[in-house]
């Protein structure tokens, strides 16, 4: 409270530089306990699966800030190319180490784009069970992307799925996001779009 001349409070003091990364270990077990208090709560997968998404749109909505702050100089993406870009790359990479495998459009849907990965952490040390059948964690990720995605200014509806890869014992998981009309009609309208 009583500051002497020339030192700095904390308000003032600038973030600290550097990666903050905890073990592999530490994640799994913060990441399964929050899976058994998501399904305490519920039941039936599905609403499993929405409580792991809506637990994501928080932590999405929160890492684009504080990325968009400390990689961007508080510039965020306006085009809908680039920002799946830095979900791709920026935000994948703060989260996992590394950027995602694959960013695809759908060849059907002008509107639907693809993130594939192969390792997620959330997917890695999982055992489902067989009364849990086709619960697939990676709906945390899919909303983190959502939360991302919506904090931007591009609402869509994001999912995680597996997609069995030939010769591989795991399946990849992608995230299917799908954007509304009046993001795709804005991308439209803008220049050079």
């Amino acid at each position: 409270m009583f500051q002497s001349r020339g030192s700095a409070g904390i308000v003032d003091k600038p973030f600290r530089q550097g990666r903050q990364e905890i073990s592999l270990s530490s994640f799994a077990y913060l990441f399964s306990e929050m899976v058994q208090y998501c399904q305490s709560r519920v039941s039936n997968i599905s609403e499993l699966e929405r409580k792991l998404d809506e637990v994501g749109y928080g932590v999405g909505l929160r890492l684009l800030e504080v990325l968009c702050y400390r990689e961007r100089g508080q510039r965020r993406e306006t085009r809908l190319l680039d920002m799946l870009k830095f979900i791709h790359s920026t935000l994948w990479r703060y989260l996992f180490g590394r950027q995602a495998r694959d960013l695809e459009q759908s060849n059907s849907a002008e509107d639907e784009y693809m993130i594939s990965d192969t390792d997620l952490p959330v997917t890695k040390f999982v055992s489902v069970p067989r009364e849990m059948g086709h619960l697939n964690p990676a709906a945390f990720v899919a909303g983190i992307v959502r939360g991302a995605l919506d904090g931007a200014g591009f609402p869509a509806r994001v999912t995680a799925h597996y997609v069995p890869v030939a010769g591989q014992p795991r399946p990849k998981t992608v995230i299917l996001m799908k954007f509304n009309a009046a993001v795709m009609q804005r991308e439209q309208r803008m220049p050079g779009g």
